[in-house]
């Protein structure tokens, strides 16, 4: 009956059932390769720091991403944002600690951990999308609800997914290789900069990849570098938060790393 169910699906619907299996089979892999390296000592904080940084990343891009939100600032004129833009850079102020206080390779974990949630949450959109609907009018304005917000097409999906994976990458080992240039001190020059180079990463690849030949070169750069401000200004102003959140961890946990000796390679979620 199943196979008949799916054999009477369209073509796209099937494959979007493929994809899913696909990447539920990937996480599975994946998460038994994670179980099998355990980390070298318990922390009591790092599961709930990683699973914050999780929500934040999927909340920003599937809530917040999707609205253009507009405000009028004295001497600047009318400014026009992403929505995702206010919470997105929570998730960079995740990472920055993660690093900071556990180093990269825990950092490291947390990235791959956010990656697969994206994927598996995009994937899982489209094949909802894809599902035949059901007749009456509420369930029409459902569909196109959902469209709406969730419809993003693969290439802006596919651009959010790897600006993120590489900017968060850059993001941890410019905090880790600071920490050891600076001796551990100047936190807050550590986060801004790690932060700044980042979000650049990220901006940059997003906007050219998801929109460049959609809008002109202009517009991408112009959109792109005001995104790209704001974020790194949120980390400045959070940057009192950070130092809290940092000595309260090291302090708990008893815990201050230098990757002095850690491989910095991203494919990997050895700690």
């Amino acid at each position: 009956m199943l196979l008949m169910f799916y054999c009477g699906l369209c073509e796209v619907t099937r494959m979007s059932i493929f994809l899913l299996l696909l990447s539920i089979f990937t996480i599975i892999l994946a998460f038994t390769f994670i179980a099998m390296s355990q980390p070298r000592r318990h922390h009591r904080y790092y599961d709930l720091m990683m699973t914050a940084f999780v929500v934040v990343l999927l909340c920003s891009n599937f809530i917040g991403a999707g609205k253009a939100a507009v405000i009028d600032l004295p001497y600047f004129g009318t400014l026009i944002f992403g929505g995702g833009v206010l919470f997105f850079p929570i998730a960079y102020f995740f990472g920055d600690i993660l690093t900071e206080v556990y180093g990269y390779a825990y950092d490291r974990r947390a990235v791959w951990a956010g990656f697969t949630a994206l994927a598996f949450a995009a994937i899982m959109a489209q094949i909802v999308i894809a599902l035949p609907v059901a007749p009456g009018s509420y369930m029409a304005n459902y569909q196109q609800g959902l469209e709406t917000v969730f419809g993003n097409s693969w290439r802006i999906a596919m651009a959010s997914m790897l600006a993120f994976w590489c900017g968060s990458f850059s993001n941890s080992y410019v905090l880790a290789k600071m920490k050891i240039w600076s001796q551990g001190r100047y936190l807050w020059m550590r986060t801004i900069g790690s932060t700044a180079v980042g979000e650049l990463v990220d901006s940059s690849l997003f906007y050219m990849l998801a929109f460049y030949g959609l809008w002109s070169f202009d517009q991408v750069i112009a959109v792109a570098l005001s995104q790209y401000v704001l974020k790194t200004a949120w980390e400045v102003l959070a940057t009192p938060l950070t130092y809290w959140v940092v000595n309260f961890l090291k302090r708990k946990e008893n815990v201050d790393h230098y990757d002095l000796h850690t491989n910095f390679t991203p494919f990997s979620v050895k700690v």
